[in-house]
C-alpha cells in the first residue's frame, strides 16, 4: 500500500484532508474524530504524527553517519594528531580517539 499522503484544495486545510483520509482508512468511526477535539489539538497531534516520522529519518542518518565514523577511526587507527586545550597545541591524540568522541 502506497502510504503518501496527497492533499486536495478541494477540502478547507490540510487538517480535514487528514480527516478525509482518517475516515476513508476508518469508516464511520474516523466521521468522529472531530468530536471534542479543537483545531489547536489538531495541530498538535499532525505535528507529533509528523515529527515522530522524521525523527525516524534522522535516527538512521544519525547512525550511518557514527558508522562511518567507527570505519574512519579503524582506518586511521596509528594516526597521530595534536590534542587542544583553550586553543592551544596540547599533547599528541590518536586521530581514532579524537573521531570516536563523537
Amino acid at each position: 500500500e502506497d502510504n503518501r499522503f496527497s492533499f486536495s484544495v478541494e477540502f478547507e486545510d490540510i487538517h480535514m484532508n487528514i480527516e478525509k483520509r482518517l475516515i476513508e482508512k476508518t469508516g464511520p468511526a474516523g466521521e468522529k474524530l472531530h468530536t471534542a477535539r479543537s483545531r489547536n489539538d489538531q495541530v498538535s497531534l499532525d505535528l507529533r504524527l509528523y515529527l515522530r516520522d522524521i525523527i525516524k529519518d534522522v535516527n538512521g542518518y544519525l547512525t550511518d553517519f557514527q558508522t562511518a565514523l567507527v570505519e574512519k577511526a579503524k582506518i586511521s587507527i596509528d594516526a597521530v594528531m595534536p590534542g587542544y586545550t583553550h586553543l592551544q597545541p596540547a599533547q599528541p591524540v590518536l586521530f581514532s580517539h579524537y573521531l570516536l568522541a563523537y
